[in-house]
């Protein structure tokens, strides 16, 4: 069995994560923003998972700092600490947002082009890491798109709430690449399993329909929102120059790769459910 390191001991994916895979691993989680980390031996653990850092904060130019501090700094040198003491992979949790796009479609050819000091930072990040690798030392790097699940921050958490209150909404047929919590536990699992080196774009299996999704957690609560195609015009106007309508209601999404059915162990409508339930 496998001993990996969990960075990020608060964080959600961190978390998550080790209640996951406590059963395939030996699981250590450590806090790294205190500094404590540089006095622990990293020799013993096979895999260092890195997901500690900064999201799901209004971003204002004062922040650019810390932004980068937290997000590339400590991720650079964790995974030198890693591999001076002779761990052999380093994951690291990027994001779809070093893309910097609101629509469109995403494939492994694709340019990063971060817009934001979220997106910069983890852009960074990769580059500066993908310089530490050597065949003793693999880098791994994942840029999931919105994840979801129950107890999760974000964009998520407003969709709930919308569909909590919202007495109707806009009928859109839109796609957007999204991911599960478990699957993409299911996909961090596997990585370390088979050892997986290289940059990664982990989805669920299924494109996500906002407007279904919204329809189905309104359903959970026991709610029927009227839908309405009356506004669509202005929707799709907004969702061009606005950054939260374009998450919303725009078309972004990774291209369908064939290994998201390896980690996809949980389908849309059965997540939806379970990331509400409790």
């Amino acid at each position: 069995m496998k001993n990996v390191l969990t960075v990020g001991e608060n964080s959600y994916i961190g978390e998550s994560f080790a209640k996951y895979a406590n059963k395939r691993f030996n699981i250590t989680t450590i806090d790294a923003k205190d500094g404590k980390w540089r006095e622990i031996d990293f020799s013993k653990f096979d895999a260092v998972l890195h997901c500690a850092g900064i999201a799901h904060v209004k971003q204002k130019r004062s922040m650019k700092a810390l932004y980068y501090s937290v997000n590339c700094d400590l991720a650079v040198d964790v995974a030198k600490h890693a591999k001076a003491n002779g761990v052999g992979q380093f994951i690291f949790l990027s994001s779809m947002s070093v893309y910097g796009k609101r629509q469109g479609v995403i494939n492994n050819k694709t340019e990063p082009n971060a817009t934001d000091f979220y997106g910069g930072s983890k852009l960074k990040a990769e580059k500066l890491l993908q310089t530490l690798e050597t065949e003793a030392f693999k880098i791994c790097i994942a840029r999931p798109p919105m994840v979801y699940g129950y107890g999760c921050k974000g964009n998520f958490g407003r969709l709930v709430k919308l569909a909590k209150k919202a007495p109707v909404f806009p009928n859109i047929e839109n796609r957007r690449s999204m991911i599960y919590i478990n699957n993409l536990c299911e996909f961090f699992c596997l990585a370390i399993e088979k050892e997986k080196s290289g940059i990664h774009l982990p989805q669920n299996a299924k494109y996500v329909n906002i407007t279904e999704m919204v329809v189905a957690i309104a359903k959970f609560y026991g709610r029927e929102i009227r839908l309405t195609s009356l506004f669509n015009p202005l929707v799709k106007l907004l969702a061009k120059r606005t950054t939260m309508v374009g998450k919303l209601f725009g078309d972004l999404v990774y291209a369908k790769s064939v290994d998201a059915t390896e980690y996809y162990v949980v389908g849309v409508k059965e997540s939806i459910g379970a990331s509400l339930m409790r």
